[in-house]
């Protein structure tokens, strides 16, 4: 999905398109669970 928002945008130049792919993107590089993990680690700190 991210490479054919990327491609009409490319082809359109629609700026909706591209702020569509730049949140899709982040969406995508966010690593799902790390907000749990942090919270683990407060109630059982390695030390």
């Amino acid at each position: 999905m991210l490479d054919f928002t990327w491609k009409f945008f490319v082809q359109t130049g629609n700026i909706d398109t591209y702020l569509l792919f730049k949140e899709m993107e982040k969406e995508r590089t966010e690593i799902p669970g790390n907000h749990e993990e942090e919270l683990a680690e407060i109630d059982f700190p390695i030390s």
